[in-house]
């Protein structure tokens, strides 16, 4: 016990750049989310009422993950699938995906640039680890989901280029096209987390040549631009705005595409950690050991049961266009009562339905408040209505914007908030 107290003292020194932490971890900013996450979690225990739409992930009591997946993970655990998979995934599932792609995206990838790790977010850092150096230029629309951390972890210069709410905070190719010369990585996204719009085949296709052109332009010495397409949301894409592929658009962008994919948000199956790439083969392999390094692996049984389903197109389709249907219904139903707050003179804005888990919403408080954290705190404590400030995804601007996530709330929740909402806006007319 003696030795006990004279080692706790110890344990939290006052500085940890002097005590042997690096840089880049000792600099690295956490997350935004979490730490409004956690006041929502105070005023839930205080017995108050909260519609979350926070988090971007699924409340088991609204998403349950399929029926088929469980089972198949239990089967597959039953036969004793539980020890180490191949570092690049396990045969069935890497083929299952070269079908589904070929069915679905009409992308006809060779099986050795496909490669299967444990969630999306391994694939996105280990594309980054893989083609980044340190001073390397990342071009990154905001907002956007951590592309300010991974370029942070891969000490890499990030240009954040802002967008518009006229584009659905999308990046155009005029908007990008300043950033690209000299850059190494150009990060996208769509359906987009935070704004949960999705690229027309024009934008896209014009972003998708800006990078063939800008590699056509460097010579045979110059390291080459990569195109990073992260579409883990494709499948909760809504009919108003369908989802593309760089490559399905611009074949020629191919060899410096790399897509990342996922089961998350398809099957509500977050927690469950199968994700993907679909890329150029000489990078996949490199990103496979890579990620064989550091373990990151999906585990077994999921990779065994996720195979089952992509194998079958009809119980795929049936699957996702449950969660899809799901999903689509609560952000119509929350962007209807929002619409309707704006049409009665309420300082709300609301972009239409583009898919994924999210909507942007602009609340026109910032005169009135001061700032974005101030109308969010102003919501939370008088509406119970808990959203996340689009400076949690890189942008800078004190305009109102917020996304909302429908993942952990039904159409009851929304019913229940939207006249708490009215009456907390009312009050500062």
């Amino acid at each position: 016990m003696r030795v006990l107290h004279e080692i706790r003292p110890q344990l939290d020194p006052p500085d940890v750049r002097h005590h042997g932490l690096s840089e880049v971890v000792a600099t690295l900013v956490g997350s935004e989310i979490l730490r409004i996450a956690a006041e929502v979690r105070t005023l839930r225990e205080s017995g108050r009422a909260v519609c979350d739409l926070t988090v971007g992930d699924f409340a088991p009591r609204q998403f349950r993950i399929p029926e088929p997946l469980r089972e198949g993970i239990v089967r597959a655990l039953a036969a004793g699938q539980t020890h180490y998979p191949p570092s690049d995934g396990i045969g069935d599932l890497r083929r299952a995906v070269q079908v589904f792609y070929q069915r679905a995206l009409g992308l006809d990838y060779p099986l050795e640039g496909i490669l299967i790790a444990g969630g999306a977010r391994p694939i996105i850092w280990g594309t980054y680890a893989a083609v980044v150096e340190p001073g390397d230029r990342v071009v990154y629309p905001v907002p956007s989901w951590n592309n300010n951390h991974y370029a942070h972890l891969a000490r890499a210069e990030g240009i954040a280029v802002p967008t518009r709410p006229e584009n659905g905070f999308l990046p155009t190719a005029e908007e990008i096209a300043p950033a690209l010369r000299g850059a190494r990585l150009l990060a996208l996204n769509s359906p987009l987390n935070p704004a949960g719009t999705g690229f027309g085949r024009a934008q896209l296709e014009a972003l998708a040549r800006l990078v063939v052109e800008e590699n056509r332009r460097r010579g045979p010495s110059e390291r080459p631009l990569f195109l990073l397409y992260d579409q883990i949301y494709w499948l909760l894409a809504s009919d108003h705005a369908p989802h593309s592929t760089p490559v399905e658009l611009v074949p020629e962008v191919a060899p410096y595409t790399v897509l990342v994919d996922g089961i998350s948000k398809a099957f509500a199956a977050t927690g469950l950690r199968v994700g993907w790439t679909v890329g150029p083969p000489y990078l996949v392999a490199r990103m496979r050991d890579l990620l064989g390094h550091v373990g990151a692996w999906a585990p077994r049984p999921e990779q065994h049961a996720t195979a089952e389903i992509l194998a079958r197109p009809e119980l795929t389709a049936e699957l996702a266009g449950a969660v899809r249907g799901a999903v689509l219904a609560r952000l119509d139903a929350l962007h209807d009562g929002l619409d309707r707050l704006h049409r009665d003179g309420l300082p709300v804005e609301v972009l239409p339905v583009g898919g994924g888990l999210y909507l942007s919403v602009r609340f026109d408080l910032v005169s009135r408040l001061g700032s974005n954290d101030a109308i969010r705190k102003y919501l939370l404590e008088e509406a119970g209505f808990a959203i996340v400030p689009f400076q949690a995804f890189g942008l800078a601007d004190e305009s109102g914007w917020f996304r909302v996530s429908v993942g952990a709330v039904g159409l009851d929740d929304i019913a229940a908030a939207l006249p708490r909402l009215r009456a907390a806006l009312a009050k500062l007319r």
